[in-house]
């Protein structure tokens, strides 16, 4: 694997294009570039977002700011590559809500993300949530 070349990608979606190189070691090791983990953490980060601020707008208290970062982390597992664990730590500014309601309004907000549901086999996704 380490021999492999860089590939180019090209990623669309509806008619938007996102484009990026990646290797094998800027997967496994500090080379340049990303790598798809990086892609699948933005894609989680952003889709947790734009669903946690949703559900707070949804209930009458729409968020001043959703700010989330996702971190993946990849193991070999029986030899294979695996993603073990998703961390992702939010933190919003949303006039009208105490601590509960956040918490519920993220933990709605991870289960409900269509990347959440899509990264279900993965062991263990965790939320650190937190009012700005």
């Amino acid at each position: 694997m380490a021999g492999r070349s860089p590939v180019r990608q090209r990623h669309v979606h509806r008619g938007r294009h996102i484009t990026g190189e990646y290797s094998f070691k800027s997967r496994f090791e500090d080379g340049p570039g990303a790598n798809p983990e990086q892609l699948i953490a933005g894609a989680h980060a952003a889709c947790f977002s734009m669903a946690l601020a949703a559900g707070l707008g949804d209930a009458g208290t729409p968020a001043q700011s959703v700010k989330t970062d996702a971190t993946v982390t990849l193991r070999f597992i029986d030899g294979a590559p695996t993603i073990t664990a998703i961390a992702l730590r939010t933190a919003g500014t949303v006039p009208g809500v105490d601590e509960a309601g956040f918490q519920a309004a993220a933990q709605q907000a991870k289960e409900g993300c269509p990347v959440s549901r899509a990264l279900a086999d993965v062991p263990e996704i965790t939320l650190e949530a937190s009012l700005a």
